[in-house]
């Protein structure tokens, strides 16, 4: 740095710029604390204070502590981890009035264009700006005369006085408020949903560490979390148990033997789980192995919905009573019965029907806990929650509907949901949904969380509870999540030392090479053309289904094989295509191929049922306007790619300025929609009437597709179909990656038609007059045109 003139030096203390430390450090001493700010709330409040004994800050002294104690019971201040809550740290605006409007104790709402009348509205933090408005609201907040709120300022130890005497105003006005005389129970539940075997924070598909999801990062969380609240409960929703490498390495290369635990279930001892309800994937791998896996749990696994087709029982525990000893605000012990209901969606038998049908019967989710509420009422249940491997849904409910936890945060009796299978988020997401009040995380009322997927969120269910003439009533109910820290390497050591030997051996596992390519395999644009991604997959499936019915009745039929692009990024985000460079292929590379952990099933089917097959996949498109000016996406975000099945075998084309015939749950629509045009085999149009054997997997074939329903016959086979994309790969070796481009969209002329794929698609474009890079949208993403 170079060292100022001397007359520079001059003017600038001439003009008071030149800053003098004393006065910085006089400055910094005037600022309050987080630990002062605390205590004045809590002696103005009165709060009922502790001996300080329940915390587990290090940095809170013996003096302080009763006060930190009393905010953290009430909700009013969380630390900064679960080991130190920054006593002596500065304390901004943003901080004291979160704080003052959670002191109001105030269920009044307060509308976000409150924030407006601020010019640095951007400022506030985006999960704290509904407590803001709400101290605006209450008249706690006051702005500057430039229209700034300065959030992210110091606020200084005069100031402190003038906020804590208006909270003190506010709480006196606030007929809400509870009497401070009479003890509560601040009771928390923790949930996770859908972890699908991502135990440790580990891309097996990339073969690289990532920070974003995992049980061990929500571990963390889970132990921030339970610090800041004396009771509290853990939960998981399920869809445990398959999902990643690690699940396949434990079914098919190190199975469990006597005495051994399931990694998943080791994991959660670690984090010391109360209770989890079955999912969906649960079943993938039939009832034998789960029932083994379930014997490990060391905590109840409950489902009330799935009962024995001999017995007609309850094929599991259907609900669990939790005896809980919590503490109230005045540090009095009281005991408090929970009951909790599990439901899973009843789309199993569908998704796992050559596993289960015959075995098993399903009831609807929704009508189940409604059996089964009375019942647990009636064992004297304090509080009732439902952990319902269900999607949100809506108000319209249709019997065995997957998604209705819509329909059980309705019911009388249920307080609090923790839902899932979407792999998706509320609060957050479905803002549109009726009743959802993102603010408090409440579904018609009723505290409700989804946590996303794979370990990204963990849900919160906040309640306080009030015993009077000894019955427990709830006085608040809020649900929230909060989003493992991306930025930090930090991991719940516990969760990473259970699972260490099944972590190593599935990245043995899955190094291990099966074959060379000559070429990249990606699925960028997977969505608009044929792609060697899925051609691999469905050479493979056809050649292994070719030599099975060899010698059968389905001998001389032609065999046509079905895959889709699992990996085509849409909500799981623009890195989450296919892209395995040439050279080495190994395992972990299959899986990147075929995300699922399917089995191989083969459909006895018609021409006509090949073709509305196609029709039901053209769902994938938007219909495009010649007529239009101006760009026109043409995939539908709204169809997931996995419902995009590509038909080799055959040759066909897709008109889009055609409507589609079908909807995503395949219920025809247009009934006169012709979207599959030219759809031919051996080069002639495709005989309506003869018979195909179609290749498929266990889920699809189990489905409702149009042509999938209609099927004459069905062949299981107790076979991934991830293994028989290794057998092809081994007996192809080196491969060479190409597609037979068996389908195309036609041209729309006259509209410039676009989509979206992954930046990274760009180099693959190559010598594909039809594609055109045109610029790069977010997170990842990038505009492309198809001609």
């Amino acid at each position: 740095m170079k060292k100022l003139g001397f007359s520079l030096l001059v003017a600038l203390v001439a003009l008071g710029s030149l800053i003098i430390p004393q006065n910085a450090n006089a400055a910094k001493h005037d600022e309050a604390t987080r630990g002062e700010f605390v205590q004045k709330v809590v002696t103005a409040l009165n709060l009922e204070t502790g001996d300080g004994t329940s915390i587990t800050f290090k940095d809170v002294d013996k003096q302080l502590a009763p006060y930190v104690e009393a905010a953290v019971k009430a909700g009013l201040v969380h630390g900064r981890s679960a080991t130190v809550f920054d006593t002596n740290g500065s304390l901004t605006r943003e901080q004291a009035f979160v704080i003052a409007a959670r002191a109001s104790k105030t269920d009044k709402k307060y509308p976000m264009t409150l924030l407006d009348r601020f010019k640095d509205k951007r400022d506030f933090g985006a999960s704290l700006r509904p407590e803001m408005a709400k101290s605006i609201g209450l008249g706690l907040m006051k702005g500057y005369a430039d229209h700034t709120a300065r959030p992210k300022q110091a606020v200084m130890k005069n100031e402190t006085r003038a906020i804590v005497n208006r909270l003190v105003k506010v709480s006196q006005q606030n007929p809400g408020t509870p009497d401070t005389d009479d003890a509560t129970v601040a009771l928390r539940v923790l949930g996770t949903t859908d972890l699908h075997m991502n135990l440790v924070n580990y891309d097996y598909y990339q073969d690289k560490e990532v920070q974003d999801y995992g049980l061990a990062k929500v571990g963390v969380l889970i132990d921030q979390a339970r610090s800041e609240v004396a009771n509290t409960l853990l939960f998981d929703n399920g869809d445990l148990i398959q999902g990643t490498p690690l699940g396949t390495y434990e079914v098919s290369v190190d199975p469990l033997k006597k005495g051994d635990v399931h990694p998943s279930f080791a994991a959660m001892q670690a984090l010391d789980y109360d209770v989890m309800s079955l999912g969906n994937h649960e079943f993938n791998y039939g009832l034998d192995y789960l029932d083994q896996v379930i014997e490990t749990a060391g905590f109840p696994v409950i489902n009330a919905n799935v009962y024995d087709a001999k017995t007609g029982k309850n094929r599991y525990t259907p609900y669990v009573m939790l005896d809980k000893q919590v503490t109230d605000t005045k540090g009095a012990k009281h005991n408090l019965k929970i009951g909790v209901i599990g439901v899973v969606a009843p789309g199993i038998l569908r998704w796992d029907g050559a596993l289960l049908e015959g075995k098993v019967t399903v009831e609807d989710a929704a009508d189940s806990v409604e059996k089964f509420l009375p019942e647990v009422q009636k064992q004297g249940a304090d509080i009732v929650f439902v952990i319902a491997h269900s999607g949100i849904g809506d108000e319209h409910h249709e019997k065995n509907k997957d998604d209705v936890t819509w329909q059980i945060s309705a019911m009388d009796g249920v307080d609090g949901v923790l839902t899932g299978h979407n792999h998706a988020l509320f609060p957050g997401d479905f803002e549109d949904t009726k009743n959802a009040n993102q603010v408090q995380g409440t579904l018609n009322g009723t505290p409700v969380v989804m946590p996303g997927k794979f370990g990204s969120h963990l849900g919160l269910l906040d309640y306080e509870l009030k015993l009077k003439d000894g019955k427990w009533t709830i006085v608040s109910g809020k649900g929230s999540l909060r989003q493992v820290d991306k930025d930090s390497t930090e991991v719940h050591q516990g969760v990473m030392d259970a699972v260490k030997k099944s972590h190593e051996g599935t990245l043995d596992y899955v190094r291990t090479p099966v074959s060379k390519t000559t070429a990249d395999i990606t699925s960028y644009f997977a969505l608009v053309k044929d792609d060697p991604s899925i051609q691999i997959v469905n050479n493979a499936q056809k050649a292994y289904v070719e030599e099975q019915i060899k010698g059968t009745e389905y001998a001389n039929l032609p065999v046509l094989s079905v895959g889709a692009p699992f990996k085509a990024g849409g909500r799981y985000g623009s890195d989450y295509y296919t892209d395995i460079p040439a050279g080495d292929i190994a395992i972990k590379n299959m899986a990147d191929l075929y995300v699922f952990d399917n089995t191989m099933t083969a459909l006895v089917m018609t021409g006509a049922d090949v073709k509305e097959w196609l029709e039901m996949s053209g769902g994938q498109f938007n219909q495009i306007d010649p007529s239009k000016s101006g760009e026109q996406d043409v995939l539908n975000p709204n169809y997931r790619s996995y419902l995009f099945d590509v038909i080799d075998g055959v040759t066909y084309e897709y008109d889009v300025t055609q409507p589609n015939k079908y909807d995503t749950a395949g219920k025809e629509v247009n009934k006169d929609a012709n979207r599959v045009k030219n759809l031919q085999f051996n080069g002639k149009p495709i005989d309506l009437d003869q018979k195909f054997v179609v290749v498929t997997n266990n889920y699809r074939a189990s489905g409702e597709f149009p042509g999938v329903r209609d099927a004459i016959d069905s062949i299981a086979y107790e076979y991934e179909n991830r293994e028989a994309i290794v057998d092809y790969m081994k007996a192809n070796n080196p491969l060479d990656p190409s597609a037979d481009n068996n389908w195309s969209i036609q041209p729309v002329p006259g509209a410039k038609v676009i989509f979206e794929t992954s930046e990274k698609g760009k180099k693959y474009i190559g010598d594909d007059a039809r594609i055109k890079y045109i610029a790069p949208t977010k997170d990842g993403y990038a505009k492309y045109e198809l001609k």
